[in-house]
């Protein structure tokens, strides 16, 4: 019989010789989910002896850790803005920038009621969390993976989130009317750079990670077409690699933006292209 404690050094050391980074909190945690708690509470629980009904699926999860699937899908949530979201294979598990991102455009003080659209919004977190925390701001979120946006409308349900649109849509191909802003973080990764991503990123979907040699493909596509469905003063947000903003900005130059501005995250890396509708 093995305790609380045991079962996390020995699961810690699985994980290890698997080349699992933090390995010690990504076993905390999936013993946290199987038993129900927080990892804060777990120390309080070490000599807690664990009955096989725990321990057996707790295996399972922790061998699906050692071969790559990322630590969100096994827990089935992730945290972002200050709420829970559910997350699953069928969307790309939202990143720190991401978080950043939205916190940036929450700072604003719209007028009115704007319209704003979150396209290739994946599991919602972005479009719901502008929702959310402004009720007034009517917000669409579109996809063009039925999958994706089936997530993003299970995670509206859980936060009652009222105030949204679903539409599945290739880019603007299923998108009706202009909006006061548009905030986009569309696939942007290089097919180049395939071989060398974490091993964790190969169970996310390609779809949302891949556009093209240069990553740049979809967001070309995107931006001039993104210019006919803004409002005059209206504004388009991207989120971009680490190495794009110079090319993105020209393509904005090009589509007649204005005020064209990249923010850099937290880590300083140019991240967030801003541009206006003249």
């Amino acid at each position: 019989m093995n305790t609380v404690l045991e079962t996390i050094d020995g699961g810690t050391r699985y994980l290890e010789k698997r080349g699992i980074d933090d390995a010690r909190r990504n076993m905390q945690s999936l013993v946290a989910r199987q038993l129900g708690c927080t990892r804060m509470d777990l120390y309080l629980q070490f000599d807690r002896v664990l009955e096989e009904t725990d321990l057996a699926p707790l295996r399972e999860t922790l061998k699906q850790r050692g071969t790559g699937i990322p630590l969100q899908y096994l827990l089935g949530s992730v945290g972002f803005h200050h709420r829970e979201f559910k997350i699953d294979h069928r969307a790309l598990i939202p990143r720190p920038e991401t978080e950043e991102l939205a916190e940036w455009i929450l700072s604003w003080d719209l007028p009115g009621n704007p319209k704003i659209l979150d396209m290739g919004c994946g599991s919602g977190v972005l479009g719901l969390t502008l929702a959310s925390e402004h009720p007034v701001w009517d917000v669409t979120l579109a996809d063009v993976s039925p999958d994706a946006l089936a997530l993003a409308r299970e995670n509206a349900a859980r936060l009652a989130t009222g105030n949204v649109h679903f539409v599945q849509s290739d880019l603007f191909s299923g998108i009706d009317g202009v909006f006061d802003g548009i905030v986009a973080n569309l696939p942007y990764v290089p097919l180049s750079e395939r071989a060398t991503l974490a091993r964790e990123l190969t169970h996310e979907p390609p779809l949302a990670l891949f556009s093209g040699v240069d990553g740049l493909d979809l967001i070309r596509r995107f931006i001039p077409l993104a210019f006919h469905h803004l409002k005059p003063g209206a504004w388009l947000v991207l989120e971009i690699g680490h190495d794009q903003a110079s090319k993105v900005a020209g393509l904005l130059h090009a589509s007649s933006f204005t005020n064209i501005e990249v923010k850099t995250d937290l880590s300083g890396v140019p991240r967030f292209p801003f541009a206006k509708h003249p």
